[in-house]
């Protein structure tokens, strides 16, 4: 009994440790063999999108198996055998038909020697499921009572070892005074971003966020401009943007975090020159820039002359430059948002 009370504190010391979200997994396999009897074991990521599982972790799996396991016909049967639910472990012998009849074991588990174990789907708080553990038998009896419940207990320690969430809040960390966060998906949509209030401004499909994906999308790990509050002419300020590409150890649906801030140091710009110097960042000439605003050209000249002097910039190009470097940049789409259920622009050619 001291021994498996050692195993599990042990074990929750390795759920919170630092390091890769694929150290832990390993570490969390190899401490759980002290604890729960097994002899191959296979820990993965749920996909965000429902798309299968990614492997993590395994113990005395050959590639071919893991790579069988990462595949579709593994997330089909877990959800065939209703593993993917929060439930007790669950076993083979649990099932009301044979094993065999299950592509996972016929093809790939059986013809390797294993013919029991336990399956188990984890959850972070709230209900998210953050991944899957197999923990596999050579024997052909059943598990028992005792390490069914034990591994239950687990289950919340587990979960929390291996979920993605924690690496994209390292990530937001670095952002201070974020104010609000979500992460954005390979999907188009967004999720919340737990420990971070949501914000209106990111919301699946908004325009924010359009923005973000087309900063990540050129290449850029990180990236930072500004968003007018409360319309283009910005009557509420600015509010920084923060876009941080997601870390290698997240679920390839997971594509990057979307923080909001204080808007700071805009070296005394205005709501209009900012919108001049955006467009300038995107390669707008004079002619263009005056259509998309609706104003004179000489009116953009005389904005540009300004920036140049609150940006110390003796040319054009290298204004562009510093209000990239500096994150002044206002997307041009923020011009014409949605709002209130209506499209609002500030004029057309």
């Amino acid at each position: 009994m001291r021994s498996h009370q050692a195993g599990e504190l042990l074990l929750a010391e390795t759920a919170a440790a630092a390091g890769t979200t694929f150290e832990r997994a390993q570490a969390l396999l190899d401490v759980l063999h002290r604890i729960v009897p097994f002899d191959v074991a296979f820990l993965a990521f749920a996909d965000p999108l429902g798309h299968g599982y990614h492997s993590l972790a395994s113990i005395d799996l050959d590639g071919p198996t893991v790579e069988f396991l990462s595949g579709p016909q593994l997330a089909r049967d877990i959800e065939v055998t209703g593993a993917d639910r929060a439930r007790s472990p669950l076993s083979p012998s649990d099932l009301p038909y044979p094993a065999e009849e299950l592509p996972t074991w016929a093809e790939c588990l059986i013809p390797s020697g294993i013919h029991e174990g336990l399956g188990l789907a984890l959850f972070a708080p709230g209900g998210r499921h953050v991944g899957h553990l197999a923990l596999l038998s050579g024997s052909r009896q059943p598990p028992s009572p005792a390490t069914r419940r034990r591994l239950g207990r687990l289950a919340p320690v587990l979960a929390h070892g291996i979920d993605p969430m924690r690496s994209l809040l390292t990530a937001a960390r670095l952002v201070r005074g974020a104010t609000a966060g979500a992460v954005l998906r390979a999907d188009g949509g967004c999720q919340a971003l737990p420990g971070l209030p949501a914000d209106a401004l990111l919301v699946s499909r908004s325009p924010v966020l359009a923005a973000a994906r087309e900063r990540i999308g050129d290449g850029h790990v990180y990236s930072s401009f500004l968003w007018p509050v409360g319309g283009s002419h910005a009557p509420g300020g600015h509010v920084r943007v923060t876009v941080l590409a997601a870390p290698e150890d997240v679920p390839p649906g997971l594509t990057a975090v979307a923080l909001l801030s204080p808007a700071t140091d805009l070296h005394g710009l205005t709501p209009r020159e900012l919108e001049v110097l955006g467009l300038l960042v995107e390669g707008g000439s004079n002619q263009e820039i005056a259509r998309a605003l609706v104003v004179a050209p000489r009116t953009v000249a005389a904005h540009l002359e300004h920036v140049l002097v609150k940006l110390r910039a003796p040319t054009r190009t290298l204004a562009a430059v510093r209000a990239e470097r500096d994150g002044l940049y206002v997307p041009a789409s923020s011009r014409r948002r949605a709002c209130g259920g209506q499209r609002e622009s500030i004029g057309t050619t």
